[in-house]
């Protein structure tokens, strides 16, 4: 079950298409960046401390795992309409016939949280009426494991919806670095209502800003990298 929901999570959302460029360099430099990123919060919290522990810091990270997808679907059809808008309209009708590849990810995406939670909701009502009977434990023995695959697709969907911004790279392979700038900056303003990091004020900005910073100077190089090696432009 574990390795059946990975290799869908990836089959739906890691693969290759017409518009996607991979580099391994671009790879590697953006898990570096992850890496001193992880370990630059871990500092802060051993030095400073964190409300709630490291209970929380994991709490948060499980939730962003899952925000991250939530807020790319509510802010990626602006973003992508925008970049199609100011792209030239020579390359528009192409772009637009590629939206079907984020949309079958979207559409895998949502269509399995729509599932986890009728399978929760409904089980939970037939049960709370009464209605199953001795249907019950079959019902169980059907949505017990349904619901644990679903949980874990999601899981791995959530990292790889983020990582490749739900196929953009399909439409042009500047997209997701675009999308990345705007999912990091909106996740730091939604995290200003658990308020700043613990310690001085200095280092309070720095851990809030240095995030969503270093993530848009990546993905500026990035831009500059497929510009420079592969001819990728976003009016191009």
């Amino acid at each position: 079950m574990f390795g059946s929901a990975r290799r869908r999570a990836r089959a739906v959302f890691a693969a290759p298409g017409p518009g996607r460029v991979e580099d391994p360099l671009v790879t590697r430099v953006q898990s570096v960046r992850a890496l001193l990123g992880a370990l630059a919060t871990f500092g802060l919290i051993s030095v400073y401390g964190v409300d709630g522990g490291w209970s929380a810091v994991f709490n948060d990270g499980v939730s962003k795992l899952f925000l991250a997808p939530a807020v790319l679907i509510v802010l990626g059809p602006v973003v992508i309409a925008c970049f199609i808008w100011y792209a030239p309209r020579r390359h528009r009708p192409l772009l637009r016939s590629r939206l079907r590849y984020p949309l079958k990810a979207v559409g895998w995406y949502v269509g399995a949280v729509l599932a986890l939670v009728g399978c929760v909701v409904g089980v939970s009502y037939l049960n709370g009426t009464g209605a199953l009977g001795p249907a019950s434990g079959l019902l169980a023995l059907v949505t017990g494991p349904l619901a644990l695959w679903l949980i874990l697709f999601l899981a791995f969907a959530s990292g790889s919806a983020a990582r490749y911004a739900f196929n953009t790279a399909d439409v042009h392979a500047a997209l997701p670095a675009v999308l990345t700038v705007v999912l990091v900056w909106a996740l730091a303003l939604l995290s200003l209502g658990d308020g700043l990091p613990n310690g001085p004020t200095a280092i309070r900005v720095a851990a809030f800003l240095g995030g969503p910073v270093s993530v848009t100077a990546v993905a500026l190089w990035e831009l500059w990298f497929l510009r420079k090696r592969y001819g990728v432009r976003i009016r191009g």
